[in-house]
């Protein structure tokens, strides 16, 4: 259907530019751009929230320019005006078992938000600070429309919440709820089972996986994983039980380096995050023991840091820049009120060997 109201206003005449109606070097508004442009306050507006009815050219024009001055929405005024934010809030655990972890989420986000209204908002869950403290902030302040977060549990006390509040939201990881909620989650399971195939066919005699603490539901799908892999190659096993995923890299590192030095030493390691892996490399050497030769890895990688890690180990690659910008896609289904159950997914490991 034709845009009348953008044909006309494209005939008329566009002003000088200024920085601000009545305030030179103010802040940008719409009546800026307006006047920049000779368009409409409403179709200025419309141009920016990408409505269909106007044509692609207005909509780039209009953005164009309002980048170029600076425009940014009176969130306040918005949330009055629509009940919207145009915020989206990602959660970011202190967490570093994954290299870049949080680099590759928010450039993932950021590609799924580019060309909306949406903003991406950095929410910090600080060390010793409770899981929910953040999701309970942001519901109480009305400070986004939807959330992003990642490490979940079985029973997950901020999905439980924000499915009671029926707050749109896409987490990072599954939960054990009957009802279906938006996530993004990787194959954990598969990726245990594949690296301990891959240590049998290498001629490991007994293999072992580090872990995240238990609470943790991806941690829950690698023992599985792991676990039937076992019993499939009757191959020996053990936990790596002085240290988990959550332990600081030296602790990694010096549980590691007493154990290989041990009686009846493992010698296939599984690393499920390549944080974790470069200090479990550290520990085998600090140990005397040769990697690729002594002592055989293979390694969950989310990091093209890791690719230049010399001696090179056997690789299953994560894809957390995919992810991020998927949650980003999948938390605007959710906003604009698409059920629960379309807004899944899972990704396969990517095996390279």
């Amino acid at each position: 259907m034709a845009d009348t109201e953008t044909r006309d206003n494209k005939r008329a005449k566009p002003r000088q530019p200024r920085r601000a109606a009545g305030k030179p070097g103010g802040k940008p508004t719409l009546r800026t751009i307006a006047e920049m442009t000779g368009l409409a306050i409403t179709t200025i507006s419309r141009a920016l929230n990408n409505a269909p009815e106007l044509s692609e050219e207005t909509r780039v024009r209009v953005q164009k320019i309002a980048a170029e001055v600076g425009y940014v929405p009176d969130r306040t005024a918005l949330r009055l005006k629509t009940g919207r934010t145009h915020v989206v809030s990602l959660i970011l655990d202190p967490h570093d078992e994954i290299l870049g972890f949080g680099q590759s989420m928010v450039s993932g986000l950021t590609e799924a938000l580019r060309g909306t209204p949406y903003h991406l908002v950095i929410t910090p869950m600080f060390t010793g600070g409770a899981p929910i403290d953040p999701i309970r902030y942001i519901l109480r302040n009305k400070a986004a429309d939807g959330v992003i977060f990642s490490r979940t549990q079985p029973d997950d006390d901020r999905v439980k919440l924000l499915m009671e509040e029926n707050f749109p939201f896409v987490s990072h990881g599954r939960t054990a709820f009957p009802s279906a909620h938006p996530y993004v989650d990787y194959d954990n399971y598969a990726f245990a089972h594949h690296a301990v195939m891959r240590l049998k066919a290498k001629g490991c005699r007994k293999v072992t996986i580090i872990l995240p603490p238990d609470r943790f539901s991806f941690g829950h799908h690698l023992r599985d994983g792991f676990m039937a892999a076992i019993k499939e190659t009757g191959l020996a096993y053990e936990m790596l039980e002085r240290a988990s995923l959550d332990n600081t890299a030296d602790e990694i590192r010096l549980a590691t380096m007493q154990r290989v030095a041990e009686p009846d030493a493992p010698d296939g390691f599984i690393c499920t995050g390549d944080a974790a892996a470069l200090s479990i490399m550290a520990g085998i050497t600090d140990a005397g023991f040769e990697i690729g030769k002594d002592v055989q890895m293979v390694v969950k990688q989310t990091s093209g840091i890791f690719s230049q890690v010399r001696p090179k180990v056997d690789a299953i690659f994560e894809d957390t820049a995919l992810a991020g910008k998927q949650m980003g896609e999948l938390l605007l289904r959710r906003i604009n009120g698409e059920p629960a159950e379309q807004l899944q997914i899972l990704h396969e490991p990517k095996v390279w060997f």
